[in-house]
Order: C-alpha cells, then sequence, then structure tokens
C-alpha cells in the first residue's frame, strides 16, 4: 500500500494535471495560450477542491 505522505501526493497531482494539460496541448483543440491561462488553472483549482474533499472523506472513514 502507499502511503501518500504531502511529497507522494503532490508529485501525482501534478503529474495528473501534466498529463491532462499535455493531451490538450498535444490534440491541438485550442490554442496553447488559453490552454495555459484558462484550462490549466480551472483544472488545478479543481484538483485542489477535490484533494481537499477526499482528505476530508478520508479523515471521516478513519475514525468511523
Amino acid at each position: 500500500m502507499v502511503e501518500f505522505d504531502p511529497v507522494t501526493t503532490l508529485v501525482a497531482f501534478l503529474a495528473v494535471i501534466a498529463v491532462g494539460i499535455g493531451g490538450l496541448v498535444a490534440m491541438g483543440f485550442m490554442a496553447l495560450q488559453t490552454t495555459l491561462m484558462m484550462v490549466a488553472p480551472s483544472m488545478a483549482v479543481f484538483g485542489v477542491i477535490c484533494l481537499a474533499i477526499g482528505v476530508k472523506f478520508g479523515e471521516y472513514r478513519a475514525t468511523q
């Protein structure tokens, strides 16, 4: 089982964001500037929200 310390979590988080951004850039679906200025920050914010919810849910499950 993998222990998710802050460093492992950050690396996994950044890897998921990088794969998503890389895929969008490789597809050429929209301009690179649009992808980097609008899509990347929104993906990061959504990821942080999901991470916070997941951590709180994990804390709840650990105490029940």
